[in-house]
C-alpha cells in the first residue's frame, strides 16, 4: 500500500461508513461460524491497522499477520494485539493450526491467489473454517483499485472455484448491493472524467467522503444487508463478495 494510504487507514477503518458496515457484516458471519464457541484459534491475514483483529478477539485467540512493514510496525506499537509480519503466500505455521482463517480484502493484492488460498486451507484445521471477503466485479474497476494495488476484482463463481477442493462452501454471496448502482455510476463517471472528483492523500475513493450525515446514512444502508446475509440469502450483485468455507 502507498505510504499516504497507510497513514489514512487507521482513521478510515474506524470512521468511514464502508469499513464500519463491513466490520459489522463480517462480525455476523464470524458469529455464525463460532456459534456457542468463543474460544477459537483464529488467524487473521492482512490486518491493515487492526480493526478486524480487535473484532475477532470476541471469538477467541487471534494471531494477526500484516505484510506491509510500515503498517506492521505501526500496529505493533499502537495496539495490544499478537501480530507478526508475513505474507499470505508463505504462512509460517504448521498444517491444521487454526479453527478459523480470515482474509478480508487481501487476496486481490496478490497475483497468485490460488497459492494464497491453498496456504489458508493448509493451516486450517479439519472441520475448521475460512472466511474471505474481496472486492467484486471488474465492471467496478477504477482508480481506487489502482491505488490499492489490486490485481483483480472477483465474481462469486471465481471465489467458489478457488475454494472448490478439500472442503465445502457454506455460504457465498455479494454484498454492498443496495448501493451498487450508485457506486457503479460514480466509478464509470470517475473513469471517464477524473477531474470531476477531487481526491486527497493517496487518491482512493475513501478520501471523497467528508459529510458526516452521508457517512452515517450510507453506513445504515449497507449495514441493513445483514437481514439477507444472516439468513444465508444470496445477493445477485454487489461491490464486494464474501465466502465461508469449511474444511473436510
Amino acid at each position: 500500500m502507498d505510504k499516504n494510504y497507510y497513514l489514512e487507514y487507521y482513521q478510515l477503518e474506524r470512521e468511514h461508513w464502508w469499513f464500519k458496515a463491513r466490520l459489522e457484516l463480517l462480525k455476523d458471519q464470524v458469529a455464525a461460524i463460532a456459534k456457542n464457541n468463543n474460544n477459537l484459534s483464529i488467524l487473521n491475514i492482512g490486518v491493515a491497522t487492526g480493526a478486524t483483529s480487535i473484532m475477532l478477539q470476541q471469538f477467541g485467540k487471534v494471531k494477526s499477520i500484516e505484510y506491509d512493514k510500515l503498517c506492521f510496525e505501526f500496529v505493533k506499537e499502537t495496539l495490544q494485539i499478537d501480530i507478526e509480519q508475513g505474507t499470505i503466500l508463505d504462512l509460517q505455521f504448521g498444517d491444521n493450526s487454526y479453527d478459523l482463517v480470515c482474509a478480508f480484502d487481501v487476496i486481490e493484492h496478490v497475483q497468485d491467489d490460488v497459492k494464497a488460498v491453498s496456504e489458508m486451507q493448509r493451516v486450517c484445521k479439519p472441520n475448521g473454517s475460512i472466511l474471505l471477503a474481496v472486492p467484486a466485479l471488474m465492471v467496478l474497476w477504477s482508480k481506487h483499485d489502482e491505488v490499492n494495488h489490486h490485481f483483480k476484482r472477483y465474481t462469486v463463481a471465481e471465489l467458489k472455484k478457488l475454494l472448490s477442493t478439500n472442503g465445502n462452501i457454506v455460504y457465498a454471496s455479494y454484498f454492498n448491493s443496495i448501493l451498487f448502482p450508485f457506486i457503479l455510476a460514480f466509478r464509470i463517471i470517475g473513469n471517464w472524467f477524473p477531474a470531476l472528483f477531487k481526491r486527497e492523500g493517496s487518491g482512493s475513493d475513501f478520501s471523497l467522503m467528508k459529510n458526516r450525515f452521508l457517512n452515517m446514512f450510507f453506513y445504515h444502508i449497507m449495514r441493513s444487508e445483514s437481514f439477507f446475509l444472516n439468513r444465508n440469502i444470496k445477493l445477485p450483485f454487489g461491490v464486494s463478495a464474501i465466502i465461508s468455507w469449511k474444511k473436510s
